[in-house]
């Protein structure tokens, strides 16, 4: 098929380097993996260019300067004319990642033109963005969001959200229940595998070095993880690949706690880095704090395709995907004292980690594979169209 994937969020480059980013890229390479001819309609690209998407054919329009209500009345002339043109291509199929005051895909599922030809599409949706925007950032025009977010809701031929609780989200705004489905984040297992293993199991001495993958800010629980680094064994050793606005603030945590030569900031790495340093790391961690939380962790699928053994907060999707701790360690979200323990007591048990490992990666190649994932929504519309969709 001809896809166009409409990427509308002026704060996700397709070429950027936090997770929604690579997420995009993920969702494509899948597309393209399995034949399918994909071209990006954006509004933002970034530069960092995997080599394995540099022929990606990606169609920015660049928005004029403004924030606030200009920015958000800019956007939705964006969606209008990038309707416009997917609507004059040969596309067989939309895929739209749900943006703010975007309704590009529900244009084309559903014309208002006379006579003008109708395009399945599928509207992924990661997070209820307007109480997100409302919340943690801004917005001008509340009714204009929820105006247009229905109209996507309403459009799309299938809506597929990363967790239950998104899906719920969509169904009280509005989503015919019978189009929305849920499907969790994946992982790309060929571009992330696991470092050799040693030839040697490692001495009782060896430093054990911690991993955290993430944009650094409050939700991620990052200095949740500082303080429970500083009551471990002192062996035990952080790497924390990503940067964010709370940088600055956990760097000073560090040092109040005592631990700024046992924790490394890498700052922000490009997606393609990512595998490499996954090798580098013994235990990967993800340390939610207490709180809301409805979306689907990248980072704790890429610790398992990287077959890694993971210690994770027991909150939202995480404890199903970890098979309620057959697939890693959980430990209560916001209990410092807990994840201290759970860190020295994989890290001394090399055993443990080892059989983690090899369960981890194999369900992220047997159940969570990209490519999986993409396959599986292109036959669930396949299913809910009368006349699916051109092969």
């Amino acid at each position: 098929m001809r896809i166009a994937y409409a990427l509308l969020d002026p704060g996700i480059g397709v070429f950027g380097t936090k997770g929604a980013s690579v997420h995009v890229q993920e969702v494509v390479r899948a597309l393209r993996a399995d034949g399918h001819q994909v071209t990006v309609f954006c509004t933002r690209t970034n530069d960092d260019i995997p080599a394995d998407l540099a022929d990606l054919e990606v169609r920015r329009h660049r928005l004029p300067k403004g924030t606030g209500a200009e920015r958000e009345q800019a956007v939705a002339a964006a969606s209008a004319a990038i309707a416009e043109e997917i609507a004059a291509g040969d596309f067989d199929l939309v895929y739209e990642r749900y943006s703010l005051f975007s309704d590009t895909a529900a244009r084309l599922s559903a014309p208002s033109a006379p006579g003008a030809r109708s395009i399945p599409s599928i509207l992924e949706v990661n997070a209820p963005l307007i109480a997100e925007q409302r919340d943690h950032r801004s917005l001008a025009d509340e009714a204009g969001a929820l105006a247009a977010t229905r109209r996507q809701l309403h459009g799309a031929s299938l809506i597929s959200c990363v967790s239950e609780a998104v899906a719920e989200w969509t169904r009280q705004e509005g989503a015919p229940p019978e189009r929305v489905v849920v499907t969790p984040n994946g992982v790309n297992t060929t571009r992330i595998t696991p470092a050799p293993r040693p030839s040697a199991a490692p001495a009782p001495q060896d430093p054990v070095r911690i991993g955290f993958v993430g944009t650094l800010k409050p939700w991620h629980g990052t200095d949740l993880l500082l303080r429970a680094l500083a009551r471990t064994d002192q062996r035990l050793v952080l790497d924390i690949c990503g940067t964010g606005p709370q940088q600055e603030e956990l760097e000073l945590l560090a040092a109040e706690l005592g631990i700024t030569e046992r924790v490394r900031f890498r700052g922000a790495v490009a997606p393609e880095r990512v595998p490499e340093f996954l090798h580098e790391i013994d235990i990967a961690t993800a340390p939610y704090p207490a709180g809301e939380h409805y979306f689907s962790p990248l980072k704790v699928y890429e610790y398992l395709a990287a077959g890694l053994p993971v210690i994770a907060s027991a909150i939202g999707t995480i404890p199903a995907l970890l098979k309620e701790g057959e697939l890693g360690v959980l430990v209560e979200p916001g209990d410092v004292a807990a994840l201290a323990a759970a860190l020295d007591e994989l890290a001394d048990d090399s055993g443990h980690r080892a059989r983690l490992a090899l369960v981890a990666r194999e369900a992220a190649v047997q159940e969570h594979d990209w490519r999986i994932r993409c396959r599986e929504m292109v036959e669930r519309l396949e299913a809910a169209l009368p006349s699916g969709v051109p092969a």
